[in-house]
Protein backbone atom coordinates (compact mmCIF):
# COMPACT_ATOMS: atom_id res chain seq x y z
CA UNK A 1 0.00 0.00 0.00
CA UNK A 2 1.52 3.16 -0.77
CA UNK A 3 0.08 6.60 0.75
CA UNK A 4 0.15 10.19 -0.29
CA UNK A 5 2.17 12.32 2.38
CA UNK A 6 -1.09 13.95 3.33
CA UNK A 7 -3.18 10.72 3.77
CA UNK A 8 -0.18 9.55 6.04
CA UNK A 9 0.12 12.39 8.15
CA UNK A 10 -3.15 12.28 8.85
CA UNK A 11 -3.62 8.53 9.92
CA UNK A 12 -0.66 9.45 12.24
CA UNK A 13 -2.61 12.11 13.71
CA UNK A 14 -5.45 9.69 14.36
CA UNK A 15 -3.35 7.50 15.70
CA UNK A 16 -1.83 9.58 18.42
CA UNK A 17 -4.69 11.97 18.54
CA UNK A 18 -5.47 13.80 22.32
CA UNK A 19 -8.06 16.00 23.87
CA UNK A 20 -7.12 20.06 22.93
CA UNK A 21 -6.45 21.66 26.83
CA UNK A 22 -9.05 22.52 28.99
CA UNK A 23 -11.36 21.94 26.25
CA UNK A 24 -12.36 17.89 27.21
CA UNK A 25 -12.69 17.35 23.21
CA UNK A 26 -10.82 15.88 20.50
CA UNK A 27 -10.19 18.43 17.72
CA UNK A 28 -9.55 15.67 15.12
CA UNK A 29 -12.39 14.41 15.08
CA UNK A 30 -13.87 16.24 12.38
CA UNK A 31 -10.81 18.15 11.22
CA UNK A 32 -9.11 15.05 9.53
CA UNK A 33 -9.53 13.32 5.94
CA UNK A 34 -11.79 10.90 5.25
CA UNK A 35 -10.08 7.08 4.74
CA UNK A 36 -11.18 5.31 1.61
CA UNK A 37 -13.88 2.81 3.07
CA UNK A 38 -15.79 6.09 4.86
CA UNK A 39 -18.80 8.48 3.98
CA UNK A 40 -17.18 11.25 2.01
CA UNK A 41 -16.81 10.03 -1.91
CA UNK A 42 -16.07 11.51 -5.30
CA UNK A 43 -19.32 10.65 -6.31
CA UNK A 44 -20.62 13.80 -4.42
CA UNK A 45 -19.87 17.18 -4.55
CA UNK A 46 -21.70 18.97 -2.43
CA UNK A 47 -22.51 22.81 -2.94
CA UNK A 48 -24.87 25.61 -2.50
CA UNK A 49 -26.70 27.72 -4.77
CA UNK A 50 -27.65 31.26 -3.02
CA UNK A 51 -30.27 32.85 -4.75
CA UNK A 52 -29.76 36.48 -4.45
CA UNK A 53 -33.17 38.02 -5.50
CA UNK A 54 -34.47 35.69 -2.52
CA UNK A 55 -31.99 37.18 0.09
CA UNK A 56 -33.65 39.62 1.95
CA UNK A 57 -31.65 42.45 3.36
CA UNK A 58 -31.42 42.46 7.03
CA UNK A 59 -32.10 39.08 6.85
CA UNK A 60 -29.24 37.31 9.35
CA UNK A 61 -31.41 34.08 10.02
CA UNK A 62 -28.29 32.47 7.98
CA UNK A 63 -25.67 33.79 10.03
CA UNK A 64 -26.97 33.57 13.52
CA UNK A 65 -28.39 29.93 12.82
CA UNK A 66 -24.52 28.68 11.63
CA UNK A 67 -23.18 30.40 15.05
CA UNK A 68 -25.72 28.34 17.09
CA UNK A 69 -25.14 25.30 15.62
CA UNK A 70 -21.35 25.53 15.32
CA UNK A 71 -21.02 27.17 18.94
CA UNK A 72 -19.51 30.28 17.69
CA UNK A 73 -19.37 33.06 19.97
CA UNK A 74 -18.54 36.84 19.14
CA UNK A 75 -17.13 39.52 21.59
CA UNK A 76 -17.96 42.32 19.84
CA UNK A 77 -14.64 42.79 18.10
CA UNK A 78 -15.31 42.38 14.25
CA UNK A 79 -12.12 43.17 13.22
CA UNK A 80 -10.95 39.14 15.04
CA UNK A 81 -14.66 37.78 16.29
CA UNK A 82 -14.81 34.92 13.66
CA UNK A 83 -17.29 35.33 11.00
CA UNK A 84 -17.77 31.16 9.74
CA UNK A 85 -20.85 32.83 7.49
CA UNK A 86 -21.53 37.27 7.10
CA UNK A 87 -24.03 38.73 4.91
CA UNK A 88 -22.82 41.32 2.49
CA UNK A 89 -23.87 44.66 0.62
CA UNK A 90 -22.63 45.24 -2.46
CA UNK A 91 -23.51 49.02 -4.54
CA UNK A 92 -23.57 49.10 -8.23
CA UNK A 93 -21.97 53.27 -7.76
CA UNK A 94 -23.43 54.37 -11.29
CA UNK A 95 -27.37 53.56 -10.72
CA UNK A 96 -27.52 53.07 -6.69
CA UNK A 97 -28.88 50.00 -7.08
CA UNK A 98 -27.69 47.48 -3.88
CA UNK A 99 -27.73 43.61 -3.09
CA UNK A 100 -27.67 41.95 0.08
CA UNK A 101 -26.11 38.26 0.67
CA UNK A 102 -24.05 35.99 2.15
CA UNK A 103 -20.43 34.86 1.85
CA UNK A 104 -18.88 31.70 3.58
CA UNK A 105 -16.08 29.74 2.53
CA UNK A 106 -16.65 28.34 -1.02
CA UNK A 107 -15.64 25.12 -1.26
CA UNK A 108 -13.41 25.46 -4.21
CA UNK A 109 -12.26 22.43 -6.35
CA UNK A 110 -8.84 23.79 -6.36
CA UNK A 111 -8.64 25.69 -3.17
CA UNK A 112 -5.67 28.31 -2.15
CA UNK A 113 -5.96 27.69 1.37
CA UNK A 114 -4.93 23.87 0.59
CA UNK A 115 -1.53 24.88 -1.32
CA UNK A 116 -0.14 27.31 0.72
CA UNK A 117 -0.84 25.80 3.97
CA UNK A 118 2.70 24.10 4.92
CA UNK A 119 1.21 21.38 6.75
CA UNK A 120 -1.54 19.81 5.36
CA UNK A 121 -3.84 21.35 7.55
CA UNK A 122 -6.11 23.00 5.11
CA UNK A 123 -7.61 19.83 2.91
CA UNK A 124 -10.48 19.16 0.68
CA UNK A 125 -12.63 16.00 1.45
CA UNK A 126 -13.10 13.87 -1.90
CA UNK A 127 -16.95 15.37 -1.55
CA UNK A 128 -15.60 18.69 -2.16
CA UNK A 129 -15.97 19.76 1.57
CA UNK A 130 -12.85 22.18 2.56
CA UNK A 131 -11.61 21.89 6.07
CA UNK A 132 -9.52 22.65 8.76
CA UNK A 133 -7.44 19.87 10.57
CA UNK A 134 -7.35 21.58 14.32
CA UNK A 135 -4.53 19.40 15.54
CA UNK A 136 -1.95 20.11 12.40
CA UNK A 137 -2.77 23.78 12.00
CA UNK A 138 0.13 26.09 13.65
CA UNK A 139 -1.93 29.25 13.17
CA UNK A 140 0.58 30.80 10.20
CA UNK A 141 -2.82 31.91 8.60
CA UNK A 142 -1.30 31.70 5.30
CA UNK A 143 -4.82 30.28 4.34
CA UNK A 144 -6.60 33.08 5.52
CA UNK A 145 -4.28 35.41 3.14
CA UNK A 146 -4.91 33.26 0.33
CA UNK A 147 -7.92 33.36 0.90
CA UNK A 148 -9.56 35.32 -1.80
CA UNK A 149 -13.08 35.71 -0.01
CA UNK A 150 -12.23 36.09 3.15
CA UNK A 151 -13.40 33.51 4.44
CA UNK A 152 -11.32 32.07 6.94
CA UNK A 153 -10.91 33.49 10.65
CA UNK A 154 -8.44 33.12 13.03
CA UNK A 155 -9.68 31.67 17.00
CA UNK A 156 -7.96 34.60 19.17
CA UNK A 157 -10.01 33.80 22.26
CA UNK A 158 -10.45 30.93 24.37
CA UNK A 159 -13.28 28.94 22.85
CA UNK A 160 -16.12 27.99 25.21
CA UNK A 161 -19.79 26.17 24.80
CA UNK A 162 -17.99 23.98 22.36
CA UNK A 163 -20.08 21.43 20.45
CA UNK A 164 -18.73 17.88 19.92
CA UNK A 165 -19.42 17.99 16.74
CA UNK A 166 -17.40 21.48 15.45
CA UNK A 167 -14.43 21.34 18.21
CA UNK A 168 -12.81 24.63 17.88
CA UNK A 169 -9.01 25.59 18.92
CA UNK A 170 -7.59 29.07 20.15
CA UNK A 171 -4.85 29.80 18.31
CA UNK A 172 -6.18 27.98 14.78
CA UNK A 173 -7.81 28.90 11.82
CA UNK A 174 -11.60 28.00 10.86
CA UNK A 175 -14.11 28.55 8.53
CA UNK A 176 -17.78 27.26 7.16
CA UNK A 177 -17.86 23.93 7.14
CA UNK A 178 -20.61 23.19 5.20
CA UNK A 179 -21.88 21.60 8.23
CA UNK A 180 -20.05 18.75 7.84
CA UNK A 181 -21.91 16.88 10.73
CA UNK A 182 -25.11 17.27 9.22
CA UNK A 183 -24.18 16.50 6.07
CA UNK A 184 -22.48 13.33 7.03
CA UNK A 185 -25.91 12.13 8.45
CA UNK A 186 -28.27 13.40 5.48
CA UNK A 187 -28.86 16.71 6.85
CA UNK A 188 -29.08 20.25 5.34
CA UNK A 189 -26.37 22.97 6.50
CA UNK A 190 -27.94 25.10 9.09
CA UNK A 191 -27.95 28.51 7.02
CA UNK A 192 -29.88 26.73 3.91
CA UNK A 193 -32.27 25.14 6.93
CA UNK A 194 -32.86 28.52 8.11
CA UNK A 195 -33.54 30.38 5.34
CA UNK A 196 -35.83 28.08 4.66
CA UNK A 197 -37.81 28.36 8.05
CA UNK A 198 -37.70 32.20 7.22
CA UNK A 199 -39.84 31.21 3.84
CA UNK A 200 -37.32 32.83 1.76
CA UNK A 201 -35.46 29.59 0.65
CA UNK A 202 -32.37 31.94 -1.26
CA UNK A 203 -30.27 29.06 -0.02
CA UNK A 204 -30.49 26.01 -1.09
CA UNK A 205 -27.72 22.90 -0.68
CA UNK A 206 -27.21 19.88 -2.86
CA UNK A 207 -24.88 17.28 -5.20
CA UNK A 208 -23.37 19.40 -7.62
CA UNK A 209 -22.79 15.97 -9.44
CA UNK A 210 -25.98 14.34 -9.60
CA UNK A 211 -28.32 15.18 -12.85
CA UNK A 212 -31.52 14.61 -10.86
CA UNK A 213 -30.44 16.81 -7.80
CA UNK A 214 -32.79 19.57 -7.14
CA UNK A 215 -29.55 22.21 -7.55
CA UNK A 216 -27.96 20.64 -10.54
CA UNK A 217 -31.63 21.10 -12.16
CA UNK A 218 -31.94 24.79 -11.14
CA UNK A 219 -28.28 25.80 -12.20
CA UNK A 220 -29.20 23.79 -15.59
CA UNK A 221 -32.41 25.60 -16.40
CA UNK A 222 -30.90 29.44 -15.38
CA UNK A 223 -27.68 31.13 -15.58
CA UNK A 224 -25.49 31.29 -12.10
CA UNK A 225 -22.49 33.00 -11.21
CA UNK A 226 -19.33 32.36 -9.02
CA UNK A 227 -17.46 34.98 -7.30
CA UNK A 228 -14.34 35.79 -8.74
CA UNK A 229 -15.22 33.21 -11.92
CA UNK A 230 -11.72 34.91 -13.32
CA UNK A 231 -9.72 33.05 -10.67
CA UNK A 232 -10.98 29.52 -12.31
CA UNK A 233 -11.28 27.75 -8.67
CA UNK A 234 -14.99 26.23 -9.80
CA UNK A 235 -16.42 27.25 -6.50
CA UNK A 236 -19.07 24.61 -4.99
CA UNK A 237 -21.18 27.95 -3.62
CA UNK A 238 -22.70 29.66 -6.75
CA UNK A 239 -25.19 32.46 -7.10
CA UNK A 240 -27.84 33.71 -8.95
CA UNK A 241 -29.30 37.24 -9.45
CA UNK A 242 -25.60 38.78 -8.28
Amino acid sequence: MSLSRRNFLHLTIVATAVAAPGSGLRLIELARARAPDEAASGRQRWGLLIDVNQCVDGCTACVQACFVENGVNGHGRPATDAQWIRKVTVKDKQTGFTQSFPVMCQHCEYPPCVDVCPTGASFRRADGIVLVDKHTCIGCRYCMMACPYKARSFLHEDAHDQKPYAPRGKGTVESCTLCVHRVDTDRIPACAEACNKQGHEAILFGDLKDPDSEIRKRLAARPSTQIRADLRLNTGVRYRGL
